[in-house]
């Protein structure tokens, strides 16, 4: 039997029935404007892809447009520190902990450079989003079938040293509660493949805003922290669990603050 504290009693009665109906009316009409603003910006940047067949001005767009319609309308404000330290002007590997769906217009926002994601497969199969992400070259993780993880794994690392930036979320899943769960090492292979800088990236205050379960969205600061990138010059595919493992630790040192 659970005993709530008197902090928790004193929260529940601060939220009343009529403060719950606000916040669910309140979140009703953004996620109507979540879903509304994300298929135009979409339509519009793939029609601008068509036109030009190039990926760099639909992906400006999603930084400059489609993020940033995102995250004001969450009542959310990104704070990014460390970004100074970085050389965006070459391929890097961005590591990032993911604690929600509102992480990925975050970091668009975080980072002035256009930005491939490595992603689920499922989401391939998404109206609007799936045609969006094809389009702009972003790689796609078959889990369940490992000859085609591998080749994808492959492909990323073709991406990196073509010149572009690609983030990965390591957890493989949203977390709760904060924890950061143990890092899957795929992504971690494609940077040593590429020889390309893994930069640890802690994001703070997204589950807070937009929980991984359900469309409960709630103002706040979400803060991105950039650490010092991590070579992999000379290492080889076998060290990739020891660069996820000190990939987290730094992660893991940047939420603490230090």
């Amino acid at each position: 039997m659970s005993v709530s504290s008197p902090i928790d009693r004193d929260a529940s009665r601060r939220t009343s029935p009529i403060s719950r109906l606000a916040w669910s009316v309140c979140n009703a009409i953004q996620l109507g404007f979540t879903l509304l603003w994300s298929a135009g910006c979409i339509t519009l940047a793939l029609a601008v892809y068509a036109v030009t067949r190039r990926p760099r001005l639909p992906l400006a767009m999603a930084r400059r447009l489609w993020a940033p319609g995102l995250v004001a309308a969450a009542g959310a404000r990104v704070e990014v520190e460390g970004r100074d330290r970085l050389d965006l002007g070459r391929p890097l590997l961005f590591a990032a902990n993911h604690q929600s769906v509102i992480d990925i217009p975050t970091l668009f926002v975080a980072l002035p450079i256009p930005l491939r994601f490595i992603l689920k497969r499922e989401l391939r199969r998404m109206p609007f989003l799936g045609w969006y992400v094809t389009a702009m070259g972003m790689v796609f993780i078959d889990r369940r079938a490992s000859s085609e993880a591998i080749e994808a794994l492959h492909a990323a690392a073709r991406v990196l040293r073509a010149g572009a930036s690609l983030v990965c979320f390591p957890e493989g899943t949203r977390s709760r509660a904060g924890v950061i769960r143990p890092f899957k090492n795929g992504a971690f292979a494609v940077a040593i493949e590429a020889q390309a800088p893994v930069v640890p990236v802690a994001i703070l205050g997204a589950g807070a805003v937009l929980p991984a379960d359900g469309f409960r969205v709630r103002p706040g600061t979400i803060r991105v922290r950039f650490g010092e990138p991590i070579p992999t010059a000379g290492l080889a595919a076998e060290d990739r669990t020891d660069l996820a493992r000190r990939t987290r630790e730094a992660i893991v040192r940047l939420q603490a603050g230090s």
